[in-house]
């Protein structure tokens, strides 16, 4: 009987250790999302990464590639480099097949012709089909650098 007990109390105990997940590892997945990231240009889907909800920085939500592209034009919003402030990613890789990736991204952009410089937080989730990783949820928030500096 005692046996018994201790099996039902180990169990659970057994279970959640197992159930753990080794984000922080996977090196060779981790490589081809900071490539990705870090890529002149920024990322570009291919053919079969058109599949995205997207939200921007007023909450307005896209739900495909070209509905995002379609919303930048409407907005008159060009992108004149994207860059990701160097060690600012945080990448956690799931399965091997699934990423998400926070980091800062110093923006030069034009608005209706308006040059602006700002710095926007990242979340972007990522799921790797056959050997491409394609980007299907992200969303940006400017930081206020006035009430929150960071770094270079």
């Amino acid at each position: 009987m005692k046996t018994l007990i201790l099996s039902g109390l180990l169990l659970p105990l057994t279970t959640a250790a197992y159930a753990q997940l080794d984000t922080l590892g996977y090196p060779a997945e981790r490589l081809q999302i900071r490539a990705l990231l870090h890529q002149p240009g920024g990322y570009r889907p291919g053919p079969t990464c058109r599949d995205m909800v997207a939200v921007g920085p007023k909450g307005d939500i896209s739900f495909s590639e070209a509905e995002w592209r379609a919303a930048q034009a409407k907005e008159k919003v060009v992108f004149r480099s994207v860059r990701v402030v160097p060690g600012s990613e945080i990448i956690r890789i799931y399965n091997a097949n699934s990423a998400v990736v926070n980091w800062l991204a110093d923006v030069r952009l034009s608005v209706a012709g308006q040059d602006v410089a700002l710095k926007v937080r990242r979340l972007e989730v990522f799921i790797k089909q056959g050997s491409t990783w394609c980007r299907v949820a992200g969303q940006g928030t400017q930081v206020d650098e006035q009430l929150f500096p960071v770094g270079p």
